[in-house]
Parts: structure tokens; sequence; C-alpha cells
């Protein structure tokens, strides 16, 4: 089934954005692992609808509620599951595109593929709501990391036209998330933030960048030619709703450098092996090179905006308007930071268990 993913860490994540729950099931988990549920909250309230004044309306607490998997608080070896209920829903706001799909979303062609069956309240299994169980897994996945040695960190690289400083592939990387954006430069926050007012003013909406780095991760990790780093870290990104591509290192930028300007030179730093500098983003022939793992998402404007867009009826076959009612984020790009966080964290993990 495409909703479930993974061979030593395997989840399947199950819900609909309004359905009764939303929910996940973790397979693999170590015996003996106490999560820290604090942590694990604290990590999934960034990406919980309400969460800001810039996010959608929508109030969920998103507090999981484990319901197998654990004995006497600790990981007993049985498959951990997850149900996150859905609280504040509406499904009436979506009555109207039943019939009528939304432009830039799933709504046509799941209506084509389940013969008219799909679930359009709230996008149903194509919704960003699924990413909160996405999360849970992600969240307990970083925790167990740690204990390897291994951290990610993140940040907005860029939201619309205005960009954030880019990480120093080299490291070190700084733990962001107490800032009101996490960026690095402080300078951009305020310039951020009024780029989505002004597309919300307008009733509309921007995209963005997430760029993540991978600290800690071993040497020779990875296997070419089909399940390399970059391999498993894209199939799992792009199950993200939004995600429009990927690049790792210097990405696309190498297109345009020479073969003397991209190839990082090999040295030794006390006893081991490293490069002097680290376009390749820390992967190499699809294995970890020992140097951190950097990659950028990008993502698409939210495709929910409520001004008036061209659409066709399904049933009469004749073209219309549509206007798009409900609670939307104008710009997705602030609650995605964690799932890109959760989504490096799971495959990681997969690998070096």
């Amino acid at each position: 089934m495409s909703n479930t993913i993974g061979d030593r860490i395997k989840i399947t994540i199950f819900g609909q954005s309004h359905s009764r729950a939303i929910g996940v099931t973790i397979e693999g988990l170590p015996a003996g692992f106490a999560i820290d549920e604090d942590r694990l909250l604290a990590f999934m309230a960034r990406r919980a609808p309400g969460s800001n004044p810039l996010s959608t309306a929508r109030k969920e607490t998103d507090e999981p509620d484990i319901i197998s998997g654990l004995a006497g608080g600790r990981t007993c070896g049985a498959p951990l599951t997850a149900l996150i209920w859905n609280n504040d829903t509406r499904s009436k706001d979506y009555s109207n595109i039943k019939d009528m799909p939304r432009p830039g979303h799933a709504d046509y062609t799941a209506y084509m593929k389940y013969g008219g069956y799909n679930d359009i309240a709230g996008g149903g299994q194509f919704s960003g709501r699924l990413t909160a169980p996405l999360c849970f897994a992600g969240g307990i996945a970083l925790q167990l990391l740690e204990l390897e040695g291994v951290r990610v960190y993140s940040h907005i690289y860029s939201i619309e036209n205005v960009k954030d400083d880019p990480y120093d592939l080299m490291g070190p990387f700084e733990d962001l998330t107490e800032k009101k954006l996490p960026v690095i430069n402080n300078d951009v926050i305020d310039k951020m933030l009024h780029t989505i007012e002004y597309a919300r003013n307008d009733v509309d909406s921007v995209g963005g960048i997430v760029e993540c780095a991978i600290d800690g991760v071993p040497v020779g990790l990875g296997e070419p030619m089909f399940d390399g780093i970059e391999n498993r870290i894209a199939k799992l990104i792009f199950g993200i709703p939004a995600v429009k591509g990927i690049e790792f290192g210097r990405g696309f930028a190498a297109a345009s450098l020479r073969g003397s300007e991209n190839n990082d030179e090999f040295c030794i730093e006390g006893e081991e092996i490293r490069t002097r500098t680290n376009n390749h983003g820390g992967i190499l022939g699809g294995i970890s090179s020992g140097m951190p793992i950097v990659f950028r998402t990008a993502f698409k404007p939210t495709p929910s905006i409520s001004r008036p867009q061209q659409s066709v009826s399904l049933s009469k076959m004749e073209e219309g308007t549509l206007e798009i009612h409900g609670r939307h984020d104008p710009c997705i790009v602030i609650r995605a930071v964690p799932c890109v966080e959760a989504v490096a964290a799971l495959a990681i993990l997969e690998l070096i268990l």
C-alpha cells in the first residue's frame, strides 16, 4: 500500500483530514526505548494548526493517543500505534467543491482514480493534515538518532522572494526553534511575515524553501543505485503535500560550475578523512561521506485561495467559477519545517539501524 514505507522501520499513516481520527503505526522500533513525550509534543506543536497568527484558524491539539506498542512507558517490540483525533472539522465548507475541483488540488485526479467516491472534505487523504502523524513518527526518530550522535537542523531558506542566509555546508548548525521564525538572519523575519500577510490580505498565498542539515551521520550509509540516501530522503519528502522539488549540496547551482570548482578535495582532520568543502552535501554515489548532509525542499504556494477561480462542473461538463471557503494557511512553509525534519530523521534512522 502506498501509505506504508520503510523496511527496518516501517510506518503506515492512515486517516483523512475530516475523519474521526488520523494516525500512524510504526514497526521495527528498538525495544526498551523511553519516548520523551514532552519533547515529542513540543516538536509536533510546531506543525499544529493555529500555532501562529499566519496559519489556518483550524484548532487541533494534535495530542497523540498511543494505543499500543508501549509497556511500562517503554517500547516493547510490538507495533506502536498512535491516534490523533480530529476535533475541529467543518466539512460543510467543502460542499460546493464535490462537483467542481479546486485548481492546484488533487480533487480532479482523485475523482477520476476513485470513481467519484473520494473524500473531498479538507482534501481527504491528500491533506497536509496527514503530516501530523508523520511528525509523530519523525519526532520519535529524532530522539533515537540523538542516541547515535546524529542531529537534524532546519530553517526557512526563503518565502516567495525573501531569502534567509544559506547554511554553511560545512556547519556548524544552530537550533533555531525558539525564534519567532526559524531563520539564521533575524533581519528577514519581519520581511517574511510581511510577505505572508500581504498575500493573505490579497486573498492569495505564497510558497518557499526549507533548508535542512543532518549532522553526525557516519560514513558509509546508503546503497547504490536506487537505494541511496538521496533516493530515500526524496521519496519520503514527496510524501509531504505541496513539495515540488529537492536539491542536495550545491544542487542546481553546481550545473553552472566547473569540475575544479565543484569537486570537494579530501583532507585529514585528526584521524578522520574529510573534505575541504561540501558541495556534494554529504553524499557521494548515494553513500554518506561523513560530512553534513544538506538539502533544500521547495514548497508551492497553498492552492486553497478564496479568490474566484475557473474550474469545471464534473456532472455537467461545463466551465464555471469556483470560490473556495474554509480555513487555510496563506503560506504552509512555516508549518512544513518540522515535517522536513521528521522525514530526514526517518530516512536516516532506517539506514543507521
